[in-house]
């Protein structure tokens, strides 16, 4: 099963996020999908289309390159680095031009070759710094 998820993730990676491609969601994310950070919840395909489009409109050249990861069964843990421009309004914040290289941590669990849950952490400081907006 590891493979098919290593499958799974990299389109998801390569199309959904870096790509901006969000019809591959679909068929990479589970119709049960949630997505868990330290302050929301989002649930099903729909909802992480937004969260995608959201970032790819305030940061058009957003990009996440995964560091390191580890699978086993049906889960699998990356640690990543998120790297953009802030060019359009994010979170209510207007548009700083700066750039952000922000690292974070994701596990997926994967259910019938579909990611079904997420829970994500980002370095939420480091990225209000970079914008400039928190000290």
């Amino acid at each position: 099963m590891t493979n098919e998820n290593t499958a799974t993730m990299d389109g998801w990676m390569a199309e959904a996020i870096n790509g901006g491609n969000l019809g591959v969601v679909d068929d990479l994310a589970h119709s049960d999908y949630v997505y868990r950070n330290p302050t929301d919840e989002l649930r099903g395909p729909e909802a992480i289309k937004g969260l995608f489009a959201a970032y790819r409109a305030a940061f058009p050249h957003f990009y996440v390159e995964v560091d390191d990861r580890v699978a086993t069964g049906d889960r699998m843990v990356q640690a990543f680095t998120i790297t953009g421009t802030h060019e359009g309004e994010f979170l209510g914040i207007p548009a700083t031009r700066r750039k952000i290289r922000v690292h974070g941590i994701v596990m997926s669990r994967f259910e019938d070759g579909k990611i079904v849950e997420e829970w994500e952490v980002i370095d939420q400081l480091a990225f209000l710094q970079q914008l400039g907006v928190e000290s």
